[in-house]
């Protein structure tokens, strides 16, 4: 009998804290699933750079005129609406405090993107913002994002959006 009670107590009290436990799930994404499985090709673009010392090279696209974005209402996740998720990528600025930090900004999977290089298509950029912010001084390396994710499109004069989110976490990249 107590066995019994201690499983029907046991099976009434596991929907109150399962939820909780599930909130601290992080899913790690990587750009190519933010694409739908069915979205029409996109054109080349470049390969997220990790390596750091590819840097002069990206560096160099950078003195050309800005560039057009070819596919700025490209096919989202609505899936991924509401999920806590973990992303690796590069900064674009789009606000600076007084102190120089970056509290909002477009994430986007490869260093240049948005600036002079071709904005990749609005499902691979992430409108950003935070509290806290990056240091302007560090937005040459890559960072992990943490956060809710929202299905939302943003424009800016830098590129439009698919994605948006209030981001809880941003640390460094480390291979």
């Amino acid at each position: 009998m107590r066995h019994l009670l201690f499983a029907l107590l046991l099976a009434i009290a596991s929907p109150l804290w399962a939820p909780a436990a599930l909130a601290d799930d992080v899913r790690e994404l990587t750009w190519s699933e933010l694409i739908p499985k069915d979205a029409p090709p996109q054109t080349a673009q470049q390969a997220p750079m990790h390596d750091l010392s590819q840097l002069a090279d990206a560096l160099a696209a950078e003195s050309g005129p800005a560039a057009q974005q070819q596919s700025p209402d490209a096919p989202v996740i609505k899936a991924l609406d509401g999920q806590q998720v973990k992303l690796p990528g590069y900064i674009v600025p789009l606000d600076v405090t007084e102190e120089g930090r970056v509290t909002e900004f477009l994430f986007v999977p490869y260093f240049g993107a948005c600036i002079h290089v071709p904005p990749p298509p609005s499902n691979q950029i992430v409108h950003v913002t935070s509290e806290l912010g990056v240091l302007m001084d560090a937005l040459y390396q890559p960072f992990w994002i943490e956060g809710p994710m929202k299905v939302e499109a943003r424009s800016s004069e830098m590129g439009n959006a698919g994605y948006q989110m209030s981001a809880e976490k941003i640390y460094p990249y480390e291979m």
